[in-house]
């Protein structure tokens, strides 16, 4: 693959990916169509709805917004972690992903109607795996709020996760 194609495809996986953060109705080419929209995203487009994006690039990605009831529940942060990291791993793998390990740590409160910044950075690669992590920070002062890590991988295969296994 050439160098322009290379960029060319790191640049429409940033922008599938930013399209799916903006409306997780949005299939993995980043059209919204009726079979995306039954996939039953109603988890998703709750706890996303808001979210601007500021930065989309191969292996990060930086959004940021409020729970949409303006109360950020420790289970609303977890599902907005686990969606960015998602989105930041499928900028790089360019598929699906399913979580292999998850790992999520609190360290201060939000109040009501506080906005919050999440920067999601794939952090590392081994094998078929893809390590993710996102800060999540509160936009007024900086002030870190949790840290989630993520393992993951290709839901389904793809050139680069294929098994060579002759089993």
């Amino acid at each position: 693959m050439g160098e322009g194609t290379a960029e060319a495809l790191r640049l429409r996986l940033a922008a599938v990916a930013r399209k799916w953060l903006e409306d997780p109705r949005a299939d993995y080419a980043g059209n919204i169509t009726d079979a995306a929209s039954q996939k039953g995203h109603a988890l998703n487009s709750l706890v996303l709805a808001g979210a601007r994006i500021s930065l989309s690039e191969h292996g990060r990605i930086v959004c940021s917004f409020q729970d949409s009831d303006g109360t950020w529940h420790a289970g609303a942060l977890a599902a907005a972690v686990d969606n960015m990291c998602s989105a930041v791993v499928f900028t790089v793998v360019g598929a699906p992903t399913a979580t292999v390990h998850y790992g999520l740590s609190y360290f201060s409160p939000v109040a009501c109607n506080e906005e919050v910044q999440l920067d999601g950075r794939v952090v590392g690669r081994k094998g078929k795996l893809a390590a993710a992590v996102v800060q999540v920070r509160k936009m007024g002062s900086g002030e870190l709020v949790a840290v989630g890590r993520q393992w993951m991988t290709p839901a389904w295969p793809t050139k680069s996760n294929k098994s060579r296994s002759k089993l």
